[in-house]
């Protein structure tokens, strides 16, 4: 395992942990893009975390994880409603 870390001004400087063959490729497509490595992660880390963002909203709000298993649950007993019973 290779460690990568990038420090750069308002960011913190972190190491990860990668997989050697995935350092190199990471390296080639780099190159390839003419990009070094710790802007690629850095985007791929936002698009991560985007696609994240609305689930962790959600979480947040007090007892929606809740009244989602109790969903689920009442779904596998063979209830719930369909799309045409729902409110709009």
């Amino acid at each position: 395992m290779a460690s990568l870390t990038y420090e750069s001004m308002g960011k913190v400087a972190t190491t990860i942990r990668i997989e050697e063959e995935k350092v190199k490729l990471l390296k080639a497509i780099a190159g390839s893009e003419g990009r070094n490595m710790s802007d690629i992660l850095r985007e791929l880390i936002d698009e991560y975390i985007n696609r994240y963002k609305e689930t962790l909203e959600l979480l947040a709000v007090p007892g929606f994880a809740q009244e989602c298993k109790t969903g689920l649950e009442e779904i596998k007993e063979g209830g719930g409603k369909t799309l045409n019973e729902l409110d709009d």
